[in-house]
């Protein structure tokens, strides 16, 4: 859910729920590498409450925008992470498999 102003959509915050600092913190360090960004922060309103507000401010482009292109660099960065996870684990296994066959 946004809550931002009507008259300008380069400041909103949006609120979202069954989240916490995992996500909320990659969320802030992708969307503060973004130059047209001037502020981003996050909170959780209360520890029983499975919410996160993000704040955004922007130079003036759309913070909703912004938020959008970050969460694409963000799935970005996780796929890239797990395809190098799953090649130094298949790489280790075939080390392994070599090992075991006692090849020099």
């Amino acid at each position: 859910m946004e809550h931002g102003s009507i008259s300008d959509p380069s400041k909103s915050t949006f609120s979202l729920t069954d989240e916490d600092h995992t996500l909320a913190n990659a969320l802030r360090f992708t969307v503060n590498q973004d130059p047209r960004v001037a502020f981003c922060g996050y909170s959780i309103p209360h520890p029983s409450d499975n919410r996160v507000n993000i704040r955004i401010q922007t130079t003036g482009e759309s913070a909703k925008d912004v938020l959008k292109d970050a969460c694409q660099d963000l799935m970005l960065m996780c796929h890239h992470v797990r395809s190098t996870f799953d090649k130094a684990v298949g790489d280790f296994k075939i080390s392994q498999t070599v090992k075991d066959m006692h090849i020099k």
